[in-house]
């Protein structure tokens, strides 16, 4: 069965069996039309077009072919998780060249698609001149092998495309450290012996005459490779909470300062990092690309009535988000439960923007869960209005009431941004006003790096100022207040 083109369309059959957030399709209600068939999702194909042969040589890329399958919620929303792994595809440097997605009530334990429908797959990659087949889904080491001896090319799933992405794009050592360790982590179960490699075995006691009872197989190659990995990712962990320790400090000693803290959260590419510049003007990467942001950055910013407070920017979620990143990422996750305030910030022009903030969500849950700590308060940030349909934006501002619209690109809504988060931000300092003397300098300099001044003058006995403090700051100038 072909997909209609017209994503309105889409749209409008959605809209009339319940909607994107309307009740799943039951078992029951699935048509024998829709079993028997792949479903091509047309409009994802990235072929390079107008080069010559040698270019396209010079410039020839892994070539996939997508393939889903579709077990809950609408068509609409079954076609936009295929253009989301087409998009991963793309950052991760492939050509997309075909998508198909299978009516199922659940994937097939052995191939994921069905042994008919994995052979048309084998047809379709034939035909195409593709290279690797990425799955929408997480597939078993069984369903991977299975898969791979059907269509004889490489198959992946959507986890390990993500775990690629998050390798291409860490740049500090602790943000490598915990992409290698959720590799390992997902690669530990899906070791496989090629060839010989599984007969490739020591005898007992390395191949040495053990003695009775002593000699045997011993250990083969994927035992031995099993056993290296297990040790390497002992190693990173060990690494990561050393470096865990440093941000620890550095979060400690704001606490101590109070200056509050802001964590922005969000869906992968829904424009966390252009917010970040528009408040502070930090100049950090932005990219139209999913996982740009790997590692956290923090920047100084003030709201209109001089407070200080501090951002930072996280790594983005996406649906079904490896759990091996979930707990990779932890050390970097605990910025966002120690935060004052999350300012979850979500696409606009998304054809589902509710689902990316559910998804978001159940990440955040599920690491506040972990630490037993209560979620900060969140304020809902609706991006990217600019290239939003307004009949969309009027829809998300009834089933979001409480959210703040605007636009990083073009910089509208952004004063309202920062009412609202002096609004959450709750002042916790105190005002003073002192006549500190000459002698006690370093007191004057205590008040610029850690408060607000408002006034200071310089009279015969002292420097009179008038701030906002952090209460410990306010207890040590308590005798020279005026």
């Amino acid at each position: 069965m072909e997909l209609h083109g017209d994503p309105l369309a889409a749209a409008r059959d959605s809209a009339e069996h319940g909607g994107p957030g309307g009740a799943d399709v039951s078992t029951g209600e699935l048509q024998l039309e829709d079993r028997s068939s792949l479903r091509r999702v047309v409009g994802l194909s990235t072929e390079l077009e107008d080069i010559t042969e040698v270019e396209y040589r010079q410039l020839r890329l892994e070539r996939v072919v997508l393939a889903g399958v579709w077990t809950q919620g609408t068509a609409a929303q079954a076609d936009a998780s295929l253009r989301e792994l087409a998009a991963l595809a793309e950052t991760a440097g492939s050509v997309v060249l075909d998508g198909v997605i299978q009516r199922r009530d659940k994937p097939d334990a052995a191939t994921y698609l069905g042994s008919g429908k994995a052979a048309e797959l084998r047809e379709i990659v034939l035909s195409s001149g593709a290279d690797t087949v990425i799955c929408d889904g997480e597939l078993t080491p069984a369903q991977l092998t299975a898969l791979e001896k059907v269509v004889k090319v490489k198959v992946i799933d959507r986890t390990a495309l993500i775990l690629d992405i998050f390798a291409q794009h860490a740049t500090s050592r602790e943000g490598k450290a915990q992409v290698t360790l959720a590799q390992m982590e997902y690669m530990l179960p899906r070791l496989r012996g090629w060839g010989e490699a599984l007969s490739r075995q020591a005898g007992g006691r390395a191949g040495s005459n053990g003695g009775v009872g002593l000699r045997g197989p011993g250990e083969t190659k994927i035992e031995t490779d099993r056993r290296r990995i297990r040790e390497r990712m002992a190693k990173l962990k060990r690494e990561i909470r050393s470096m865990k320790s440093a941000r620890d400090t550095k979060r400690a000693r704001r606490q101590r300062n109070q200056v509050p803290a802001v964590a922005i959260v969000g869906y992968t590419n829904a424009g966390k990092s252009s917010l970040l510049n528009s408040l502070t003007g930090a100049g950090v990467l932005v990219q139209n690309a999913l996982f740009a942001t790997l590692d956290p950055t923090t920047r100084r910013a003030a709201l209109d009535d001089g407070r200080e407070y501090v951002l930072t920017d996280t790594v983005g979620f996406v649906r079904h988000l490896p759990t091996q990143l979930v707990e990779a990422f932890r050390s970097t996750l605990e910025e966002v439960t120690e935060a004052d305030v999350l300012m979850h910030v979500v696409d606009g022009s998304d054809e589902f923007p509710l689902g990316q903030i559910n998804a978001v969500r159940q990440v955040i849950n599920e690491v506040v869960e972990e630490q037993g700590t209560q979620a900060p308060p969140e304020l809902l940030v609706i991006n990217k209005t600019d290239a939003a349909d307004p009949m969309a934006l009027a829809q998300l501002r009834r089933a979001l009431p409480d959210a703040v619209f605007v636009s990083a690109h073009t910089g509208a809504g952004i004063p309202a941004l920062r009412e609202r988060l002096a609004d959450l931000l709750v002042r916790t300092d105190v005002e003073v006003l002192v006549e500190v003397p000459y002698s006690r300098g370093e007191l004057v300099a205590r008040i610029h790096a850690e408060g607000t001044v408002s006034s200071e003058a310089h009279e015969e006995q002292g420097t009179r100022i008038r701030a906002h403090v952090p209460p410990a700051l306010a207890a040590n100038l308590q005798e020279y207040a005026l």
